[in-house]
């Protein structure tokens, strides 16, 4: 699994690594902190406060991982670079 790299602010490897992972395996996805903490993160069976998940998810877009919008309502939406990323992964077949 790749990662960007902690600095020495506030990083939580964890919660890096299970983003990372996420987008490892749905590199077309794309969602708010709340999304985040609500789906994907319980999906890599770590449960975790969401003020943690927001540091890691800003210095992921500060390190050119994550794109960050944001939407009409004011809430950001985090997706992979798409230059870190430039061919997706092909989906499984179903």
């Amino acid at each position: 699994m790749r990662t960007a790299g902690c600095d020495s602010r506030s990083c939580d490897p964890e919660i890096e690594e299970a983003v990372l992972s996420y987008l490892d395996r749905h590199p077309y996805a794309a969602d708010t902190l709340y999304g985040i903490a609500d789906w994907w993160l319980p999906q890599q069976r770590y449960v975790t406060a969401q003020a943690r998940i927001e540091v890691v998810l800003q210095q992921l877009v500060e390190q050119g991982v994550l794109q960050l919008k944001r939407l009409p309502n004011g809430a950001a939406l985090y997706a992979l670079d798409k230059e870190h990323h430039p061919q997706p992964l092909p989906l499984p077949d179903d």
